[in-house]
């Protein structure tokens, strides 16, 4: 539920369309010759601190603080005039902070780096907060050094509107935005032992040190220490705010306390409640509601995977064998405002999140968990990278990689790709009352949309055929046909049971001309209803 909590929460607070800030205002930062910083340095820190016991920096807020309503804390607002890096006018990024409250009891101390790589503590003030509306009486707070929850990056260039294009609060969570600033899924710094019948363990970011960027530069170099009871580590983000979105380099160093059974490298959390293959899932007015609608997967060997996501009736969870990835990310590839009609969330502008590892990261795996969720506030949707090799106490993990918060990837497949999956009825001519049909005669039909080169350049009477395959049971049935308005071609199938086993159908298709592969592979995984269920 932490998980859950924070992203809920996180969502909330971050609001784009901030006040403009003033050209010259006050400065949070200490003054003082302060000290010395580098990576190395940090590097060296997290290292001896894995050396250590784990000591929780959790603290016991002032109950006025702990007690607060969800809707009193979001109108706790920081000042824009005391941003970091406002007292300098050609600066066009600033850093804006979280107050704790609530259960953000975790306080996150900051650093400012200056021109000669010396750090200064940012130390909490209740004058750098307006607490108007929220019952919190900001006098009570002189004689707490709080810390802060979190920082969020802002952006003004040449002095217009400020809009927010990242946010960093809660655990290791942070997010980003693309071109259409709208908010969705979320990243973090490391996930450890998920779904795991022991328990999850979130790992903090405890510090973050901010290297001032040159005048009316759009980049950003920011780096943190994170801490947990099972592993410390040194991260450095260089963030680049583009025109299509923002770009994160990141580089990470792990070090472990002690073994854990599942380590999860940059793992990124969604939500999917319903989509086109599962319109049904839930009883809403919207006709699709997700963050994202797919794992996509550039492997290894060149194999281009689009994984459809799923909201499950049992939590499932799936690894995907690889080496040496070139990407992989969670992807909204669906942005048509008429697919949603929700003015509200405006799951139509939400983007994707697109990992590309900088070096080789050998063998392992690529991890999907699914979460069943009743709700668009839940998130249900985890992914991640899982090591081959065991990771044993005192190991020295190194990863280095790109995300890419864009509308789309910035790489797409050489061949044909999925455009959309659907379900429904089996065993049935589509459009005809089917009658009462036995659990024998049950069937599920599955329709992928595949769209783009070849399929847009194939003649008429190409010969185009899908090539399909499951876990267990039956393909009764397949078809192909071309959809011109879509410049595609549509694979359509019937699965049908062997026995009374309802354990998830893995079910793998894709097109083809004879030997020729035309498209990406599709992979999808379905819960079969149990045996009583199978009728229509």
């Amino acid at each position: 539920m932490q998980r859950r909590t924070l992203l809920k929460a996180s969502l909330a607070l971050t609001t784009l369309g901030l006040p403009a800030i003033p050209a010259l205002a006050a400065s949070p930062v200490s003054h003082g010759a302060g000290k010395p910083f580098s990576f190395d340095w940090l590097k060296d820190k997290a290292q001896k601190m894995s050396r250590q016991a784990y000591q929780s920096p959790k603290e016991k807020l002032p109950k006025q603080l702990a007690d607060l309503a969800p809707l009193d804390y979001q109108k706790i607002h920081y000042n824009p005039n005391d941003a970091l890096w406002s007292s300098r006018p050609n600066a066009d990024l600033r850093i804006h902070f979280f107050h704790v409250g609530m259960h953000f009891n975790t306080p996150v101390r900051m650093h400012a780096i200056d021109a000669n790589d010396r750090s200064h503590l940012i130390h909490f003030q209740p004058g750098l907060f307006d607490y108007a509306g929220s019952g919190v009486d900001p006098k009570a707070l002189k004689n707490h050094d709080l810390g802060f929850a979190g920082w969020r990056l802002a952006i003004h260039p040449g002095g217009k509107s400020v809009h927010e294009v990242a946010s960093f609060l809660g655990a290791s969570y942070f997010r980003a935005i693309d071109k259409n600033k709208q908010y969705g899924l979320s990243a973090r710094g490391l996930a450890i032992d998920t779904d795991v019948p022991s328990g999850e363990e979130f790992p903090d970011f405890t510090q973050f040190w901010f290297k001032q960027p040159a005048d009316g530069s759009d980049k950003v170099t920011v780096y943190a220490l994170l801490d947990s009871p099972s592993t410390t580590g040194a991260y450095r983000f260089d963030i680049d705010c583009r025109e299509r979105g923002v770009v994160m380099e990141i580089t990470s160093e792990i070090y472990t306390r002690k073994a854990i059974k599942r380590l999860g490298i940059a793992p990124m959390t969604s939500m999917f409640l319903k989509g086109s293959s599962q319109e049904n899932a839930r009883d809403t007015i919207y006709p699709r509601m997700h963050d994202s609608d797919r794992l996509s997967m550039w492997r290894g060997n060149g194999e281009w995977i689009c994984r459809p996501l799923y909201n499950p009736p049992t939590i499932q969870f799936s690894t995907f064998q690889d080496e040496n990835p070139h990407g992989f990310g969670l992807v909204q590839h669906d942005h048509k405002f008429d697919d949603y009609r929700n003015v509200v969330a405006w799951y139509n502008r939400r983007p994707s999140l697109w990992l590309e590892p900088r070096g080789d990261w050998g063998k392992g795996q690529i991890a999907l968990l699914e979460m069943p969720t009743v709700g668009e506030t839940v998130d249900n949707i985890v992914a991640f990278w899982i090591p081959e090799k065991p990771v044993t106490a005192n190991d020295h993990l190194s990863y280095a990689y790109t995300l890419y918060w864009w509308p789309e990837p910035p790489v797409s497949p050489s061949l044909a790709s999925v455009d959309a999956t659907w379900s429904g009825m089996g065993n049935v001519q589509e459009g005809w009352i089917p009658g009462n049909r036995s659990p024998k005669q049950y069937a599920r039909r599955f329709a992928i949309d595949f769209t783009g080169s070849p399929l847009d350049g194939l003649p008429d009477n190409a010969n185009v055929t899908v090539n399909v395959s499951v876990s267990h049971g039956r393909v009764s049935w397949s078809t192909t046909h071309q959809m011109q308005p879509i410049h595609g071609y549509r694979a359509i199938f019937d699965w049908m049971p062997t026995s009374d086993d309802t354990a998830p159908v893995t079910m793998r298709a894709y097109l083809q001309d004879g030997d020729r592969t035309l498209s990406e592979t599709w992979l999808y995984q379905w819960v079969p209803p149990a045996p009583a269920a199978r009728h229509y």
